[in-house]
């Protein structure tokens, strides 16, 4: 039980998923005050002295409908600067580190996997199989009994085809 918990998280994609969530968390509250404290001021400068930043009213005098643009580019500001760091500081050595074990390694080309015993029978009764029935008297080969090739040319056309039956 507990090996399978300990090859379960020694992957690696499980290492670098939690490594991205806790650094990303993490760092979210010093992108958040940066955009909060120094781009915000800039983006509010921009919509001039007397308004509450970059946006506009809906219904002018109403400070409920504001919409406020600055908002939406101080979030995504700090969406791509948490992800480029996370990338830049742990994904990208990551990578790097995974191709160096690869090539000191001298990682072999994955083997093809032996097909399971059963499966190699069921297939040679196929085969078997597919050989003794061999084409039918019209030529066509042997199929399922409800397969739409295997129905009668000649069969009256006024009576309903079931998948279950030939007629």
């Amino acid at each position: 039980m507990l090996k399978g918990f300990k090859d379960f998280i020694l992957r690696g994609n499980v290492i670098e998923l939690s490594i991205a969530v806790v650094v990303g968390t993490a760092f979210t509250a010093l992108v958040g005050a940066f955009t909060t404290n120094i781009v915000n001021p800039i983006i509010a400068a921009a919509g001039g002295v007397e308004t509450q930043g970059l946006g506009f009213h809906i219904w002018p005098g109403n400070d409920k409908t504001f919409v406020n643009i600055g908002a939406v580019v101080t979030a995504f500001l700090t969406f791509l600067i948490t992800a480029a760091v996370v990338y830049f500081i742990f994904v990208a050595p990551m990578n790097r580190i995974n191709t160096m074990v690869k090539n000191r390694l001298g990682a072999a080309e994955p083997e093809e996997e032996p097909i399971p015993a059963e499966t190699a029978l069921l297939a040679e009764i196929r085969d078997l199989l597919a050989r003794l029935a061999g084409p039918d008297p019209d030529g066509r080969s042997a199929g399922p009994a409800g397969d739409a090739e295997a129905l009668d040319d000649d069969a009256d056309e006024s009576r309903p085809r079931h998948a279950t039956s030939r007629y």
